[in-house]
């Protein structure tokens, strides 16, 4: 019997699915969203097209198909059907007032939106599922160490099954996911190739976006660089963080940063194995700095359904991450240090000086502390299990 981790954005789905007769909750494979919908809506029906004779099915046939699973339905994997929508409309329609009849899955987020946002205009809610946050292990019971979490990323199969190996888990997870997404995405080539590019881009987690440089590194052309970052990217396997832009600041970035949303995933891709390898590697700032992002995400979404973040940067001062309430800015940086010091803050402090104090908010450095403390008068140290404060 696996152990089951209760998940925060159950109350976001719940609340979706009693209020809208559609709901798709994306979100990269293996997040966990099969096992939490048939957890939460036990006497909806299940049908998943991850099976080939069934997606065949509801794309060629879709009436038929919804004739053998009428509503309440939760389909799994709905990607793999792009022609099911318009019949989904149709059955929605007969029963407009009825909400929570079908409950869609997919792991390609791009081209889902695409299909199910305009087929269900005004008839659908769309939500996202990550990976576990810390939070949610700790309400668990579990209280793994920082250096275990970020080997172990968060996937929950791996910490309800303790006695899998983390390494094997995400080999087979790269392997599964280039023979399966990749190749019905695209039509690559060289899975070798594009294997070296997801390497590419985890040696880059946590850097501006450069894709003339990942198409360099791995032989392609810029064009094709593009393409690849774009199915990664809808696959949730890896997040881009867009800058903001604030009137008092002459930002020159306009590149996106790069981040592998799981540290676990990051680090197999790293050949970051223990420990020891973890403590030792020349990229374990940019590491951290993936964590705390996948941390404050994790975080976002399974309270809100949705993440809003970006990052600050001019010519001389960056901040790791922004979010902005109500006109406000709340900056926070990621240090791997225990102790972080007052230089930490100086580029944070810069950047609250042009904003002006009308538009400065909170200012956190999220470092490897046991207890949050003042390191200016306008800056906390706080532990990544204080973001929920």
């Amino acid at each position: 019997m696996h152990m089951w981790i209760e998940r925060f954005a159950s109350a976001q789905i719940s609340k979706a699915v009693g209020t809208r007769p559609v709901v798709l909750l994306t979100g990269a494979r293996q997040t966990g969203k099969t096992s939490l919908l048939r957890r939460l809506f036990p006497k909806h029906r299940f049908v998943t097209l991850d099976l080939p004779s069934e997606a065949e099915q509801a794309e060629k046939a879709p009436e038929a198909f919804l004739r053998r699973y009428p509503p309440p339905l939760v389909i799994d994997e709905v990607q793999y059907a792009p022609g099911l929508f318009r019949q989904l409309k149709i059955a929605v329609d007969a029963q407009r007032n009825v909400d929570g009849q079908f409950i869609l899955t997919g792991s390609q987020k791009h081209r889902l939106m695409e299909s199910a946002v305009e087929s269900l205009a005004g008839r659908i809610q769309t939500l996202e599922l990550e990976a576990l946050c810390r939070a949610e292990l700790r309400s668990a019971g579990l209280k793994p160490g920082l250096n275990q979490s970020i080997l172990r990323g968060g996937y929950p199969e791996l910490w309800a099954r303790p006695e899998l190996d983390a390494t094997s888990f995400y080999r087979s997870y790269i392997a599964t996911y280039l023979e399966r997404d990749v190749r019905s995405l695209l039509n690559v080539g060289s899975l070798r190739d594009f294997e070296r590019f997801i390497r590419a881009c985890a040696l880059r987690s946590g850097q501006l976006l450069n894709k003339a440089e990942l198409a360099r590194d791995v032989g392609i052309a810029p064009s094709t660089a593009g393409l690849w970052l774009g199915v990664l990217q809808a696959s949730g396997v890896i997040v881009l963080l867009e800058p903001w832009f604030a009137n008092q600041l002459k930002s020159l970035v306009k590149s996106p940063k790069l981040y592998v949303a799981d540290t676990g995933l990051l680090c197999t891709l790293l050949g970051i194995g223990s420990e020891e390898d973890l403590l030792s590697s020349p990229l374990l700032g940019a590491i951290w700095e993936s964590f705390v992002f996948s941390e404050l995400r994790r975080l976002q979404l399974g309270r809100t359904g949705a993440w809003q973040m970006y990052f600050l940067a001019d010519r001389s001062n960056e901040v790791d991450f922004v979010t902005v309430r109500g006109g406000r800015i709340d900056m926070v940086e990621a240090k791997w240090a225990e102790h972080p010091g007052p230089g930490d803050a100086s580029g944070m402090e810069a950047m609250a000086r042009k904003l002006g104090a009308r538009h400065s908010g909170r200012q956190r450095i999220v470092c490897r502390t046991r207890n949050p403390y003042p390191v200016t008068s306008a800056c906390e140290a706080v532990g990544v299990d204080d973001l929920e404060a």
